[in-house]
């Protein structure tokens, strides 16, 4: 009976439980490593913040895969792993052995730079505490009147959030209540083509959201630049960028410059070949991309594929990412902005497109 350990519960391993739900692989023993009874999908949470959809809508739900699948739950979270003995440690259920593994953890938000600000500060990752938290500095910005929201982060994620807040904020609150900044360090949307950002450049100045540029640190009333300024805020987004898990750092595993997992073709380890990594916990050596939901939803079954080769004694199946992806960023209201290489479109369709994309993906994992 052979061991496979599943860290982490991301988009490309819901494929992977799925898959066993649907027809169990002899002779695996599979354990999940999860602290979270649900996986959030990104993709959707702007929607969520916006009214659009209920969070049950924005999750798949462990209990109903795992059972299914066979699979042994351990709601724990990893805290350490080290390769050459096979083994990852857990803070609450102690160690774990596997003859193959797989990670799919997700990273971590950089935030560390604007702690000062206390509870003011959200950061985006780990979801399940975004969303607790979210809801939380919403309900006292709405019962004291105003909100004075900074987004830091010129990313998509930033401007989706930036822009989902704006539009539920003002169901709430009147217009001249309500102000928004959202702060970049670098390029707005860097990596997208023009016309994608002249037109979330547009938006954002027709829903009164102020661009800043910058860095800023955290301050007890909000964020101060480094030229002196200080942005009074009620509550801070951290939508920055993000950083490997620090238990990666001994695990003996192949890191990239940045600290993620090096992997190959096939999402295996360049180090050690019974271990694969999906998601942002993990990085291609050979075809790097950038970190987006986009990338884990579609490396799902080729994971699940080479798990099965690699437990089967066969090397992996190759999988060349895509060069460039559609991407949907969605604007508040039921409409969103589009980019295809170098095309760039816009409005209530593109968000139908979003909307049905989301859904479908979601489904498969909700019944």
């Amino acid at each position: 009976m052979k061991r496979l350990l599943l860290a982490g519960a991301g988009h490309a391993h819901l494929n992977v439980m799925r898959n066993l739900a649907m027809m169990p692989w002899p002779d695996v023993e599979v354990t999940l490593v999860c602290p979270y009874p649900r996986q959030i999908y990104s993709g959707m949470i702007p929607g969520w913040i916006a009214g659009h959809y209920t969070l049950d809508q924005c999750a798949a739900p462990l209990a109903g895969l795992v059972e299914k699948a066979g699979i042994h739950w351990v709601q724990d979270t990893i805290c350490g792993l080290d390769a050459e003995s096979a083994t990852v440690n857990t803070e609450k259920s102690g160690k774990f052995f596997y003859d193959l593994i797989s990670i799919d953890t997700g990273a971590q938000v950089v935030s560390s730079p604007l702690s000062t600000a206390g509870s003011k500060l959200l950061a985006i990752r780990p979801l399940e505490q975004f969303v607790i938290d979210w809801e939380r500095q919403k309900a006292k910005m709405i019962n004291a009147g105003s909100a004075k929201m900074t987004f830091v982060g010129g990313g998509a994620a930033g401007i989706e959030l930036a822009l989902a807040v704006e539009y539920a904020l003002r169901r709430h609150l009147p217009a001249s209540h309500v102000a928004i900044n959202l702060l970049s360090s670098g390029p707005l949307l860097g990596g997208h083509t023009t016309g994608v950002i002249k037109r979330v450049e547009k938006i954002l100045k027709q829903r009164g959201i102020a661009l800043r540029s910058g860095r800023a640190s955290g301050h007890p009333d909000g964020l101060q630049l480094a030229n002196g300024e200080l942005i009074a805020s009620d509550c801070i987004i951290a939508a920055t960028g993000v950083a490997p898990p620090t238990w990666l750092a001994n695990s003996g595993l192949a890191l990239c410059e940045r600290g993620f997992i090096a992997v190959a073709d096939g999402q295996q380890s360049t180090s050690h070949k019974n271990v694969f990594a999906a998601g942002d916990v993990s990085s291609r050596i050979d075809a790097p991309h950038a970190k987006s939901g986009v990338y884990a939803v579609r490396a799902g079954p080729v994971l699940t594929m080479n798990l099965q080769r690699a437990l089967n004694g066969e090397p992996p199946a190759p999988y060349q990412p895509q060069s460039r992806s559609l991407y949907l960023l969605a604007t508040g209201p039921r409409e969103a902005v589009l980019s295809w290489g170098p095309f760039a479109a816009g409005g209530a369709w593109a968000w139908q497109l979003k909307d049905w994309i989301d859904r479908r993906f979601m489904r498969q994992y909700q019944t």
